[in-house]
């Protein structure tokens, strides 16, 4: 599994030119499932995800996860993250997740988060547009098989 972890201090997400969901400050993940992701991997990652410090402390040091600070998560589905661009400059994405198993592994994460955070999502499949105003900016990547 990968994810794209972003601090932000706002973020949403629209369908269909209505918004979906939003959060105020914490993380918007970008989440792509690997063929091979197993529950090991949703655990791995949702237990690195809640525990990061990367918001400051009173000393101005990342020092602080999102529980700390009654922080949110928008969570999108993202498959191109398995984009393979080696050949041509169409990228291939048969490096991702069949869309069901995608789904079923992406909801079961989202239920992880939802056990430590208060969450939102995108929704599955969808054609959305996603805005956020990037805190930092804070970027990180996320790959369950190379910690």
């Amino acid at each position: 599994m990968r994810v794209v972890l972003q601090r932000v201090k706002e973020a949403s997400v629209s369908i269909d030119g209505e918004v979906h969901a939003a959060i105020g400050f914490g993380f918007l993940l970008l989440v792509g499932v690997d063929p091979e992701d197993t529950a090991e991997d949703l655990v791995y990652l949702c237990r690195k995800i809640v525990n990061m410090r990367i918001f400051s402390d009173d000393q101005g040091k990342m020092n602080r996860s999102i529980q700390d600070v009654g922080g949110s998560i928008l969570s999108i589905s993202q498959f191109t993250l398995f984009a393979q661009t080696k050949k041509g400059n169409r990228p291939a994405f048969t490096g991702a997740a069949q869309p069901d198993l995608a789904k079923s592994l992406y909801d079961d994460f989202n239920q992880l988060l939802g056990e430590f955070v208060s969450l939102e999502t995108g929704v599955f499949g969808a054609d959305m547009q996603v805005a956020l105003v990037n805190d930092g900016p804070v970027t990180i990547l996320l790959d369950s098989k190379n910690p």
